[in-house]
């Protein structure tokens, strides 16, 4: 009898793992790639959505519209990224790509907050629904393993989202306007009242939005500061 006659183990058996190490590796440095695509591009876009802080309402549509361009080219990587994800488990590799979907659905947000794909003014919000349209992809999937915009992921986005205005709301002062600390102080309220109705379970998420009160008083001291000055406008 031979040695492999006497064995224990069934032939072929590590032979088997490893070419589903090597699968897995590849999965993994295809979506990698892609990733890091998206990531230099969001970096871009959010460079570029950065300036809303020292340009005036006038000259806000040429930053608004430079942004979305960027992020055309973002949403074009995403349909890569989904791609390949969709032919895979969606949770055993979500963690690779989460935190930069979650960047990009930010700087959608924030773009159209400042009045970009088409919105008619500034300061409205755009739904998780809108969101996963301008990307592409569909949203909260539940019934089939397929790459999708989640409401964690959103929720998560629109928190970072507030304390850009909260920034923002403070250096338009500096610019001489007086009226946007206001719109962002309702708008920021009005999230918070949302997130007050929200039984969340995700640790991460529900620490994020216990934050959100210290971004309404920031603004609210904003406000006040203005008010004490006699700077608010007249409507």
């Amino acid at each position: 009898m031979t040695a492999n006659e006497n064995s224990m183990i069934p032939p072929g058996v590590f032979e088997s793992l490893q070419r589903k190490i090597d699968d897995d590796s590849a999965v993994k440095d295809a979506l990698r790639e892609i990733v890091q695509e998206l990531e230099k591009q969001d970096r871009s876009t959010q460079a570029t959505l950065s300036r809303a802080h020292s340009t005036t309402s006038a000259d806000l549509p040429r930053v608004v519209s430079s942004a979305q361009a960027n992020i055309e080219q973002e949403v074009q990587t995403i349909h890569k990224l989904s791609e390949v994800a969709s032919k895979h488990p969606y949770y055993k590799y979500n963690y690779a790509w989460t935190r930069h979907v979650q960047d990009v659905c930010y700087s959608i947000l924030l773009c159209g907050w400042l009045g970009g794909f088409g919105k008619s003014e500034v300061g409205q919000l755009l739904s998780m629904e809108d969101v996963g349209g301008i990307m592409g992809v569909p949203v909260n999937v539940k019934d089939r393993d397929v790459f999708h915009l989640t409401i964690e992921e959103y929720l998560l986005a629109l928190t970072s989202l507030l304390d850009e205005l909260a920034r923002l709301a403070r250096n338009s002062v500096t610019l001489g306007d007086y009226r946007r600390p206001l719109q962002i102080a309702q708008f920021t309220k009005d999230v918070h009242a949302g997130f007050q109705v929200l039984n969340l379970k995700n640790d991460a998420l529900r620490k994020r939005s216990d934050g959100i009160k210290y971004r309404v008083k920031e603004v609210e001291d904003v406000v006040y500061d203005l008010s004490l000055r006699g700077l608010l406008p007249k409507e």
